[in-house]
């Protein structure tokens, strides 16, 4: 009798939060825990199901951060991205123009060198021309928006407009409109496919 009760009371210790004494929960107390992935929660794990539920983020950020990336965090990916994008496309360019300018020529050495010789150059062209751009923007949309203390698509215009401007600033006056025109024209765009949703959204709220 005594193995019994010890075993009853190892028993009991065990799974004696579902007994009299132990606290219970009703259904209305575990409705809420989430269930996905995984197997229900039984009542009797000394859990308050409550806890359990995420109403924040899961992730932790230092005091004053953002939540997305700034655009000097930004800045390097978009001027990497731009180098190596410019890269490619004049890698082709050059492949093209390669192949066009030696067409009379046999498959030998020379041709190759020529070809190869035109593909290093438009690389290294285009993907300068692609990362000063992109040095330009990203340098102008950081001081923007440290200045303003926001950080919206008015940066965003400004700093392509500003970029566009700068660089063609050796052409004159007409080279300055002509390039802060096309800066304008480019991040417009940009922005209004940025926030395409947002405005479909509210033309279908006023319409209603």
């Amino acid at each position: 009798m005594e193995g019994g009760n010890s075993k009853g009371s190892g028993l009991g210790g065990l799974f004696g939060a579902g007994g009299a004494g132990g606290p219970g929960y009703s259904h209305a107390d575990l409705a809420g825990v989430p269930l996905t992935g995984m197997s229900p929660l039984s009542p009797y794990l000394n859990v308050d199901p409550r806890y359990l539920i995420q109403d924040t983020d899961e992730f932790i950020l230092p005091t004053g951060a953002n939540k997305t990336r700034g655009r000097f965090e930004l800045a390097f990916f978009t001027i990497g991205g731009c180098c190596m994008t410019g890269a490619a496309f004049g890698a082709l360019n050059g492949l093209r123009l390669g192949l066009k300018e030696t067409h009379s020529m046999a498959w030998s050495k020379p041709r190759n060198v020529q070809i190869l010789n035109m593909v290093t150059r438009q690389g290294a062209l285009w993907a300068n021309t692609l990362g000063s751009l992109a040095l330009l923007y990203s340098a102008f949309g950081v001081v923007i928006e440290k200045t303003r203390g926001a950080e919206d698509d008015l940066n965003t215009v400004a700093a392509g407009t500003m970029t566009g401007m700068l660089y063609k600033c050796t052409g004159g006056v007409r080279g300055i409109a002509r390039g802060g025109l096309v800066g304008l024209m480019l991040t417009g765009l940009y922005a209004l496919y940025n926030n395409w949703e947002h405005m479909k959204g509210s033309v279908q709220r006023q319409s209603l």
